[in-house]
């Protein structure tokens, strides 16, 4: 049996992680990563971490498991918070899911269960590990999707590498949300009938907007709408060639100006918003909803078009720096020239897309078989091969 360290987050998800470890006669031991300090940006009544860790502590007590809290806090700040606040402010839209599980619970997180003589670390993430055998005998482990695919957050490690994986276990991976549920009553878990957290990873439910407002002054701008026919349709007809000229005009977004479009209100700051959003523009007496097509945080104008059909909003290829990419499996790996079919989703609980990976000497592009609305720098592409999550990068548009 081994020793292993579970991050109780004080949900549902890790508490039965931690319990079905228990019953298998693994030993146990339950921590809690406070990662927040500041709660003037935390919704008090909405899972901030206080709460969240009182309920950890239930669990591991129910379970009869020890239990500590461990302050990460500062090096959240700085490999966290710090990036997104600088993600912002540049226009693109950070992912601080990714990063955290990259960045915090598979590498300063499991180095402090590893000092704790942890032979491995589980979370209550919905996807799977395998481990196989290369031909020269290494052991490969191979990021898998979770069974549930309501749940699956295998996305959330795209980053991950092997050395992090090797270490870490998905004890609910095989299970659907409503078993989980199931097992947390049965044992009586405090957290079984427990909302799940939408706040940021591992600090609680936070105003986003109170918190990009902490270091992202507010600097109000125009918002102008673009209507759809100044536009050219930039999209890949199955016809082209399919070369890297050909690859980079259609990964990029269109070139907008003010004098393209009418002014039709103000925001706050180009950089508070994301492309595809709907919510939060405070416009009206449109036919059509409309949605955020372009962030220009240098003349800090935000573009609109009307109607979620707008061709602004629809690419159909994107590209990556391949110093950003990471395959799971090194083996994977795509060498410049080449190119394959992969099943491919730019955001969490996207559905799946067909795309095909081609690769360069400093770019990679995802060209898909449909345009896609909504390509966002800053956000990841995670590319499938069945079950299996291959690869990832940083989406870019310049």
């Amino acid at each position: 049996m081994a020793r292993i360290v579970v991050g109780l987050s004080g949900g549902v998800d890790s508490s039965v992680a931690a319990l079905l470890l228990r019953e298998q006669g693994h030993e146990v031991i339950g921590i809690f990563m406070r990662n927040w300090n500041d709660e003037s940006v935390t919704l008090h009544n909405e899972c901030p971490w206080v709460d969240d860790s009182q309920d950890a502590l239930m669990v591991a007590e129910a379970l009869g498991i020890p239990f500590r809290v461990i302050d990460l806090s500062e090096i959240y700040k700085q490999r966290i918070v710090d990036y997104m606040f600088a993600e912002y402010q540049a226009g693109r839209t950070p992912n601080p899911d990714v990063l955290c599980n990259r960045e915090i619970k598979f590498d300063v997180f499991l180095e402090e269960a590893l000092k704790l003589g942890a032979d491995f670390v589980a979370t209550g993430h919905y996807c799977r590990k395998e481990v196989t055998d290369s031909t020269e005998g290494r052991k490969i482990n191979w990021l898998m999707s979770g069974k549930d695919p309501l749940k699956d957050q295998s996305y959330f490690l795209c980053q991950v590498n092997q050395s992090q994986l090797a270490k870490a276990l998905f004890p609910i991976g095989h299970l659907k949300k409503t078993e989980v549920r199931k097992l947390a009553h049965e044992h009586g878990l405090i957290t079984a009938n427990k909302k799940d957290s939408q706040g940021l990873c591992f600090i609680g439910k936070v105003s986003l907007p109170d918190f990009l407002q902490q270091q992202l002054k507010p600097k109000k701008g125009p918002i102008v709408l673009i209507p759809e026919n100044a536009l050219p349709q930039e999209w890949y007809s199955g016809t082209e060639d399919v070369n890297e000229e050909n690859l980079q005009r259609w990964s990029q977004p269109p070139s907008l100006h003010p004098s393209m479009g009418t002014v039709v209100g103000q925001h706050n700051g180009a950089h508070y918003f994301t492309i595809g959003q709907r919510k939060g523009l405070g416009l009206g007496g449109m036919k059509h909803p409309p949605f955020v097509i372009g962030i220009d945080v240098q003349l800090n104008v935000l573009y609109v078009g009307e109607g979620e059909s707008h061709r602004g909003l629809y690419r159909s290829a994107l590209k990556m720096k391949n110093s950003s990419l990471n395959w799971i499996v090194p083996d994977e790996q795509l060498l410049p020239g080449r190119s394959k079919a992969y099943k491919c989703r730019i955001r969490y609980r996207q559905q799946l897309e067909s795309a095909r990976l081609f690769t360069f000497d400093q770019w990679s592009y995802l060209l898909f078989d449909r345009p896609q609305k909504s390509i966002t720098p800053g956000q990841f592409a995670a590319w499938y091969d069945g079950d299996y999550l291959v690869g990832s990068g940083v989406i870019e548009l310049v």
